[in-house]
């Protein structure tokens, strides 16, 4: 990718299709791939190739894809293509960026997520390498449906022909346009603006490019990528296939840098989630986005992260939810069926089970008892609550915040906790226990004659 720092480069994301397959009420490009928006993923890739400029075509009305756009690139141009007249008319949408004078033009879908950087940066090498159009080409088992890349005497290609345009003859070939396209950024104003909708579909089809390159004497080059890569998302079967394939992929990358799976296909990683070495990740497990989990952590099964991070050699689950905020230091214990939101758990703290944690601070070495909640909200506001290394709460108790518990300080077992309690002291907030004898006695005898009679 070194290309991206000798030649400035405009990438032009095209967002602008309904997605009227997907059947929903959210646009298509939003759809989630590994916690990750499809516009996301696009829009990652083209930073990592070294895009410095962005231009981001939507449809009319699309607020909510403008608003996703800018939160991953805050530098990104919005602009709409206010009909759909085809590819090339929809990158014509950015004229006012495409005519700064870039070196390179990258041209790339939204629907498509899982195209790399890597991808995008070897098309802007074939620019740097005289190209005045580089080509994302794949080869399908069946290319049915996809447009034909037809290449020339000197290995270019020639001409992209769509399907409905094509003959018997072309339709024969495999290699076929995957969409993406990279252009020479001092003459695509002129080529784009050169495509007319000489076709089945009258639209201005922006893969026409090639052929008017050609006929004007330039160079053009292809790139061949596999066709998992490549993959477009128009309906929920092929958002599920691409996941399907995102998480291959991920799992693949957690096990070769050294984390164990044991059940690699019931675990699902989030896109940029961190996996360290030796990390042990039991079945069932959701590591969500946000999440980074350090060298030598154990994940039990069926616990679920999000935004969190598990220091070394922690130990979560089974059954624990970490939400966002949640961070474990080193060798710290989450045990089954606690749930941690926006807490710090120190250094050798245990946190075994039925317990929540919520905008707390747990000292190193601290142990939290069974069914310890901390009462974080009431109502409006949240509250915080700090307990000190080497505090003991003991089961069943509430910790009503802002609160705080001393180092080495105990808690007993049932105590609503209202008021600071002094480091090594020993807290009861509870009624006091009352014994009447032989009651239990005489209320089965009262009971028992009332049934009788």
């Amino acid at each position: 990718m070194s290309v991206s720092t000798k030649r400035r480069c405009l990438a032009v994301l095209l967002a602008a299709g309904e997605g009227k397959r997907m059947r929903s009420a959210t646009p298509k490009v939003l759809h989630k791939v590994a916690g990750r928006s499809m516009l996301a993923h696009a829009l990652t890739a083209l930073a990592g190739a070294g895009a410095e400029s962005i231009a981001v075509v939507v449809g009319p009305g699309a607020g909510d894809v403008a608003a996703e756009a800018l939160r991953i690139a805050p530098q990104a141009e919005i602009f709409t293509q206010t009909e759909r007249l085809g590819t090339a008319h929809a990158v014509l949408a950015a004229r006012t960026a495409l005519a700064r004078g870039y070196d390179d033009i990258l041209v790339a879908f939204a629907d498509t997520p899982l195209v790399t950087a890597e991808t995008f940066a070897a098309l802007r090498a074939g620019l740097a390498g005289g190209a005045a159009v580089t080509v994302l080409a794949f080869e399908p088992e069946n290319p049915a449906g996809y447009g034909r890349v037809l290449l020339g005497p000197d290995g270019g290609p020639d001409a992209i022909r769509e399907e409905k345009d094509a003959s018997p003859a072309e339709k024969a070939i495999r290699l076929s346009n995957a969409g993406v396209m990279a252009l020479d950024g001092h003459i695509a104003l002129a080529l784009l603006d050169a495509i007319e909708p000489n076709n089945a579909q009258k639209e201005y089809y922006l893969t026409d490019a090639v052929a008017l390159a050609r006929s004007r004497g330039a160079r053009t080059a292809h790139r061949v990528a596999p066709e998992a890569e490549v993959m477009g998302v128009n309906d929920r079967v092929q958002l599920a296939a691409c996941e399907a394939r995102a998480q291959a992929a991920a799992r693949r990358t957690a096990m070769l840098g050294g984390a164990t799976l044991q059940a690699p296909e019931t675990v699902f990683i989030a896109a940029g989630a961190k996996i360290g070495q030796d990390v042990t990740i039991e079945p069932n497990v959701v590591i969500g986005p946000g999440c980074e989990i350090a060298d030598g952590a154990t994940i039990h099964a069926f616990s679920h992260l999000e935004g969190a991070y598990v220091g070394p050699g922690a130990n979560v689950g089974p059954f624990a939810r970490l939400r966002p905020g949640a961070r474990l230091e080193k060798k710290a214990k989450v045990g089954n069926f606690v749930e941690i939101k926006k807490s710090h758990i120190g250094a050798g703290a245990k946190v075994s089970h039925l317990t929540y944690i919520g905008d707390a601070t747990v000292g190193a070495e601290a142990n939290i008892g069974a069914g310890v909640v901390t009462c974080n909200y009431d109502g409006f506001d949240k509250f915080q609550t700090v307990i000190g290394d080497n505090a003991f709460v003991g089961t069943n108790s509430s910790l009503v915040a802002p609160v705080k518990i001393g180092e080495g300080a105990f808690v007993g077992s049932g105590s609503v906790i209202t008021r600071d309690v002094a480091p090594d002291a020993l807290a009861l907030g509870r009624g006091q226990q009352v014994e009447k004898p032989g009651w239990a006695k005489a209320f089965r005898a009262k009971k028992t004659k009332k049934k009788g009679d």
